[in-house]
């Protein structure tokens, strides 16, 4: 069975036991066809569980995350010490940002049989040379719990934090369930003062459930060509879905919630294009390519981090392109909470071949070729230009 983080339909009518999704014209258009009997009812039994605490959990601990990183990326842009070159800042922010994570978990959802998957661990810590290093992500865990509900445990010892990040050392996989964690999606982002994400996501038997992304320097409006952002505009969004429910946002402060959808437009030439900010990240001539075939008319609009996730959630764009470069490996916790925020804002997630990202497997995503998003009346469209992009390109090689 495959399992992907689409949106669950908790009924499903019996005329569609064994076809749930058609796609127009295009045969690879989500290949999602004839599931078994046996696969609809697991979906709806997930469907039907509650993940309230789970989520609570989630947004304290990103919410807390992004505290952190932030008071880390302004000292950074008020230094002049640090040079472009120097990755020591981002060392800290990353590595305290997957022990918080970890902690605040720990603390709220206390199970033996707890599992995180993250990107971090605590190796290069350990030796002489990452002393000063532990030293100052231990006295930055420890300021942000004491400025918070967690100042009971704010007198974390070194041992206490490598604890923390290495609980991240698992495999994940199809059985259980696992945390997923980028403790700083988009470092260059972070590093440049821009836009990054810390992104969290669980997995329940290898299906992602749920997702939250924090994003400190994402405006609360709208970032499309038609409303760039300005000085005045607030920044932090927090946004998180859970499966069959909805994807919400709301400042990270925890005020006003909002729910949202994915843009809905049909129109190829209504819709904005967003892509990696990095040409080291993604295929930024390609993306140009499937971006004419459709006839979008608007630039792409580059950003970092799953910040375009949460963008596109909410109806900023209506398109997310991402070819990485050959040889590379997808991570999970690259694209499972931001996966989810999308589906279940309405959007649709697939890879280049209209198939269902599987986090199933492990660390990595098996993918044909790339990354496509977007609602669910562009994606036959956009499946069909990028499989023409991509077999032009091919035979040019």
């Amino acid at each position: 069975m495959r399992i992907n983080c689409l949106r669950v339909v908790p009924k499903i009518p019996p005329s569609a036991k064994h076809k749930i999704i058609i796609s127009h014209s295009f045969s690879h258009s989500l290949l999602f066809t004839k599931r078994s009997s046996r696969a609809i009812h697991a979906a709806a039994a997930s469907s039907s569980m509650s993940y309230e605490k789970e989520l609570a959990a989630a947004k304290k601990a990103a919410s807390l995350a992004a505290l952190l990183c932030q008071k880390v990326q302004k000292a950074l842009l008020q230094s002049d010490v640090h040079s472009k070159s120097d990755k020591s800042p981002v060392t800290v922010a990353d590595y305290g940002s997957q022990a918080l994570v970890s902690l605040v978990l720990e603390r709220e959802l206390p199970s033996e049989s707890f599992s995180l998957v993250a990107e971090e661990d605590s190796g290069d810590l350990r030796g002489n040379s990452g002393q000063e290093t532990l030293q100052r992500i231990r006295t930055l865990v420890n300021d942000t719990l004491a400025n918070n509900e967690y100042s009971s445990v704010s007198n974390l010892t070194t041992d206490d934090v490598l604890r923390a990040i290495d609980n991240g050392k698992s495999e994940g996989g199809s059985r259980g369930q696992h945390w997923v964690l980028d403790p700083i999606d988009g470092t260059k982002g972070f590093l440049r003062g821009d836009q990054y994400a810390i992104a969290l996501a669980l997995l329940d038997e290898g299906k992602v459930v749920l997702g939250v992304l924090a994003c400190p320097n994402l405006p609360l409006t709208s970032i499309s060509g038609e409303n760039q952002q300005s000085s005045q505009d607030k920044v932090g969004c927090l946004f998180f879905a859970t499966v069959g429910t909805g994807t919400y946002m709301q400042p990270l402060d925890g005020s006003s919630l909002l729910k949202v959808h994915v843009s809905a437009t049909e129109n190829p030439e209504e819709a904005s294009v967003f892509e990696s900010f990095e040409a080291a990240h993604s295929l930024h001539d390609l993306s140009s390519t499937i971006a004419k075939k459709l006839g979008v008319k608007a630039p792409p609009v580059r950003i970092d981090s799953q910040a375009k996730y949460g963008a596109l959630s909410r109806g900023d764009g209506a398109i997310y392109l991402r070819f990485p470069h050959k040889g590379y490996r997808e991570k999970i916790w690259d694209h499972a909470a931001g996966c989810i925020v999308v589906t279940e804002a309405g959007g649709v997630v697939a890879d280049a071949a209209g198939n269902p990202l599987d986090f199933s497997k492990g660390k990595y995503l098996d993918l044909e070729t790339g990354i496509i998003v977007t609602n669910q009346k562009l994606m036959p469209l956009l499946l069909k230009a990028a499989k023409e992009s991509l077999e032009e390109r091919a035979s040019s090689l």
